[in-house]
Formats: structure tokens, C-alpha cells, sequence
């Protein structure tokens, strides 16, 4: 069973989603599931120029293996996991994450990817700045643990 996964500045070429699905391939498994994350031109109507990406590597690399035992803890006949995500900027209709999973049936591939792109949007340290024409915004992911945590500051006097 292959893990395979990397958080760098390395831009993908158009050819390398192919070279990712390629990683998991297997000849005991009928499905591929893949998905790419790509940066689109607009949010909330404003002109997104490009996205900007930056990450505690060390950390998000630790969270994204969990994320791959937790695949496999889920869906047991997951063959292969492929998690690459890229840092810095991504311009316009590029890719900035690519996942791929391999499983004998599609029911379980396409499960774990769902899972994965989720989980690590919500547990792994990478953060997103978006550019705009005329000005620029850090992103939260909504789906991030820490943001779903009420915060209460008590004070005992």
C-alpha cells in the first residue's frame, strides 16, 4: 500500500493530475477516484487575481499521514492514497490540490476522497490569501475545528 503526499512550492505541470492517478493505480482495484482543487476567478463577486498559500510544513505533512491512517481505518480496501498540495502562488485555473485514491470498488474510493479533501481543509495547517483587483483577504476554511469551538474567556475575581 502506497501513501504518497507533499505541501511545496512546486508548480503543477498540466500533466501531472495524470502522473498523480498513475501513483495509485493498481491491478486489484476497479476504481480511481481523483480531485483537483482549482483556483477560480471569482469570490463573493469580487475578481480573484490569484491565491496565495502558505503552510507549517512539518505540521501539515504529520496531519495529512494522519489523514491517510484514518483512510484506511474507514475503508479498509483502500489501496493507494496521493495528497499533493502546493504552496505560494496559483494563478488562475491551476491546480493547488490534487488527491487520488485507489480501491476496488468506486463506493469506497470516492468516499475517501470526499473524506480527505474535508478533513484536510479542516485539520491541516495551510493557509489561503486571495488577491484581488484592489485589495486582499486571508482565508478561513469554515470548515476548521478551531472555528466551530466556542471561545469563552472567564475571569475569576
Amino acid at each position: 500500500m502506497i501513501n504518497t503526499y507533499a505541501v511545496n512550492g512546486r508548480k503543477f505541470p498540466k500533466s501531472f493530475s495524470n502522473e498523480v492517478s498513475e501513483l495509485v493505480v493498481s491491478p486489484s482495484c476497479g476504481a480511481v477516484s481523483l480531485f483537483i482543487g482549482i483556483t477560480r476567478n471569482n469570490f463573493e463577486g469580487k475578481k480573484v487575481i490569484h491565491l496565495e498559500y502558505e503552510a507549517y510544513i512539518s505540521m501539515a505533512e504529520t496531519e495529512i499521514k494522519k489523514i491517510c491512517r484514518n483512510i484506511r481505518q474507514k475503508w479498509p480496501s483502500v489501496k493507494h492514497i496521493a495528497v499533493h498540495h502546493r504552496l505560494g502562488v496559483v494563478p488562475i485555473t491551476e491546480a493547488s490540490v490534487i488527491i487520488a485514491v485507489s480501491s476496488p470498488h468506486r463506493a469506497e474510493s470516492l468516499e475517501a476522497v470526499m473524506y480527505c479533501i474535508n478533513t484536510l481543509k479542516a485539520s491541516v495547517p495551510i493557509w489561503k490569501k486571495e488577491i484581488y483587483e484592489d485589495e486582499y483577504s486571508w482565508k478561513e476554511n469554515k470548515e476548521c475545528f478551531w472555528l466551530k469551538e466556542k471561545k469563552t474567556d472567564i475571569i475569576y475575581l
